[in-house]
């Protein structure tokens, strides 16, 4: 078992986990010589399918709209590095705070946010889905690459990330808070305790706030690429409008995309160092001693400040109204819908068959297998699908495939 985990680095903080001290995995294994538990779970999320099915699954735009655009293996990226940078400043794990970076999108369907609530729908009288809990399934069932054992069987610290970056998902008596706890974190909670009343270790929540941060930053890049709105419609925003004027001052004759590159560069460090400065005052406060006292504090460590966090609902209310809902976008998400809607019947009838791969005759399984597993499997094989296979697929299957141009 490695002790040092911060092989020659500064000495991590009192509050941060501890690779050593790690609650080890579902199925028990032999400790590396060479890593500690969390750098080998960042390696086996690199080496998973579902990582590299980020590739061609897309944030907004669908991924034959332009080389140049995010796509979920792009973002995760991204956000890994932000994450380092949060969890350094912080004297925190860094591996840690990468593999959930890295992970935190294995359970978005194709299409985005459009394919999640497709599903969610078709899937409501068996539970619905959540690409949250869909995440949970691919690392603990879905992935099946080892020999003795389904899933990555990541650590318990990886697990709890994963599933509560956005904070505790029960009461103290088990009661959903937002909605009722998704089946699959139910299920695997009862066999391999999560702590779901508390909230995550620092590392965990600084991978959460660098999703917003590059998203919030890049979708912006990605709406002025598309044409969905001009450098003078964020004038008026907090901070970019603040930025924008910055670097007009300074650079009065520049091009438009090296200007939006310096407002979008400028962005996500104000933002990061916003991050920074707030979660050191919190920490400040509570002088934690140990992770277990970041989970238990009732509240997130690491934040915005306020007027920061004002600025981040402003700019997100602006992608809301002149991205994500854009006339243009709405209308392939209309499509993308269609899509979704026709694979889910075709398979879940047997009308189609799935691969052989999941060792099913879905024939014969249409009229043997129970209602609610078959539905639950063709959510697992529609929701793993890229963007391009799904296309590819809805054109084998049908005469007519919807433009999701």
């Amino acid at each position: 078992m490695i002790e040092d985990v911060s092989f020659g680095r500064e000495g991590l903080a009192a509050f941060a986990v501890k690779a050593g001290q790690s609650r080890g995995r579902y199925f028990p294994e032999t400790a590396s010589p060479t890593r500690t538990p969390f750098q080998r779970d960042r390696d086996r999320v690199i080496h998973s399918t579902a990582f590299r099915r980020l590739k061609h699954k897309t944030q907004v735009f669908v991924y034959h709209e332009g080389d140049h655009y995010r796509t979920r293996l792009t973002h995760s990226i991204e956000v890994a590095q932000i994450a380092r940078s949060l969890a350094r400043a912080l004297r925190c794990d860094e591996d840690l705070a990468e593999a959930l970076a890295l992970s935190h999108d294995f359970g978005h369907t194709p299409f985005g946010h459009t394919g999640e609530d497709a599903l969610d729908e078709l899937t409501r009288e068996h539970g619905g889905f959540d690409h949250n809990a869909q995440s949970l399934r691919i690392v603990t069932k879905l992935e099946r690459r080892y020999a003795e054992f389904d899933g990555l069987n990541l650590s318990w610290e990886t697990l709890e990330g994963l599933v509560k970056h956005n904070g505790p998902l029960t009461d103290a008596a088990g009661r959903g808070l937002k909605r009722t706890l998704p089946k699959p974190i139910a299920e695997f909670n009862a066999l391999f305790d999560l702590d779901l009343a508390s909230h995550s270790s620092v590392e965990a929540q600084c991978a959460a706030i660098a999703d917003d941060i590059a998203y919030n930053a890049h979708d912006l890049d990605d709406g002025l690429r598309a044409g969905l709105f001009d450098l003078d419609a964020l004038h008026d925003l907090p901070l970019v409008g603040e930025l924008l004027a910055g670097v007009r001052e300074r650079y009065p004759h520049l091009d438009p995309v090296r200007t939006t590159h310096e407002i979008v560069r400028r962005q996500i460090t104000a933002m990061v160092e916003d991050v920074i400065a707030e979660t050191q005052r919190r920490l400040g406060e509570l002088a934690p001693a140990s992770d277990a006292d970041v989970r238990g504090a009732g509240r997130a460590m690491v934040s915005f400040s306020e007027p920061m966090a004002a600025a981040e609902k402003a700019i997100k209310k602006f992608l809301f109204g002149h991205m994500y809902r854009a006339p243009s976008v709405m209308v392939i998400r209309d499509n993308a819908q269609i899509i979704v809607r026709d694979l889910f019947f075709a398979y879940a009838s047997g009308d189609a068959q799935m691969p052989n791969e999941w060792g099913i005759d879905w024939r014969d399984a249409a009229g043997r297998m129970a209602e609610e597993k078959r539905v639950r499997l063709v959510a697992d094989f529609i929701a793993g699908m890229t963007d391009r296979y799904a296309i590819s697929e809805h054109q084998r299957l049908f005469d007519a495939t919807p433009e999701l141009r």
